[in-house]
């Protein structure tokens, strides 16, 4: 765990992210890389170019005092942070940021209901970490007593999903958590019975994936994962989402952007 970028926009909920990021860091002395994207109007692309580049100019002088006040935390005390400006708020500078910098970790903020406002609200956040070949971490609150012990992932155990499990338990062995892999039977949608989940369990073992996955029951995989992780007192739910459709779809088809925005606990997403 070398490296790992926080979007931010000054908000209270990139505060919630900035302090989490700092608390892994410190464990594992890590670079923190606080990114801010300018958003530019189509004014600004229309005008002349010294015209463009002075107002730009003004824009990141400006971004700068931000920083100064944002990133002045005693909780920051010892922590390797760089802050960096981009132009674009778009997302794909987001994965090219984290790919030069070889990132582990993106840490975002969120306000629980809908992804928040600012960088984080519209298309380009969700492509953002539905594209993301770095692992997304949200967060919804200030992290009073953070932790990684406990970890539950949501699996539908499809062999293709192999890779991705393998990629979560690298991260977390990394964070020293402990990962537990988790299968929801819901009673309207793929229900399998125990015969049926022995024999999935099976092909996804010899597969590679784990040996044991805890088998629960749920209306729905959000449902279930967060009823399971409140029984276990888990830390952190994990999932795996589909590049082509995104936070609102969880696994094998499953909406699960409902999870992100409604579970009480951060929530970590990885590329299938």
């Amino acid at each position: 765990m070398k490296n790992i970028i926080i979007p931010v926009d000054f908000s209270k909920q990139s505060e919630f992210a900035l302090e989490t990021a700092a608390i892994i860091a410190k464990k594992h002395d890590a670079t923190l890389h606080v990114l801010h994207m300018l958003e530019l109007s189509d004014s600004l692309i229309s005008q002349s170019e010294n015209q463009s580049k002075n107002e730009m100019m003004f824009m990141i002088a400006l971004t700068k005092k931000k920083f100064e006040p944002f990133l002045d935390k005693a909780y920051l005390e010892g922590v390797t942070v760089q802050p960096v400006i981009k132009r674009h708020k778009v997302y794909n500078e987001v994965d090219a940021f984290a790919s030069q910098v070889d990132a582990d970790l993106i840490v975002m903020g969120s306000q629980g209901i809908t992804l928040q406002d600012g960088i984080f609200a519209g298309s380009n956040a969700e492509k953002m970490v539905r594209n993301s070949s770095t692992p997304v971490l949200i967060v919804k609150s200030a992290p009073t007593n953070f932790n990684l012990d406990n970890v539950i992932f949501g699996t539908d155990m499809r062999l293709e999903s192999i890779p991705t499990y393998k990629k979560a338990v690298a991260l977390f062995s990394k964070l020293g958590a402990t990962l537990q892999p988790v299968y929801v039977n819901r009673p309207y949608n793929n229900f399998i019975n125990s015969k049926e989940f022995n024999t999935k369990l099976k092909a996804f073992t010899e597969a590679g994936g784990p040996e044991k996955v805890k088998f629960i029951a749920g209306h729905t995989i959000e449902d279930g994962l967060m009823q399971y992780a409140e029984e276990t007192n888990a830390s952190l739910i994990a999932i795996s989402t589909n590049a082509r459709k995104g936070l609102n779809r969880l696994l094998k088809g499953s909406i699960s952007e409902d999870l992100a925005n409604q579970s009480k606990l951060p929530v970590m997403t990885f590329k299938l």
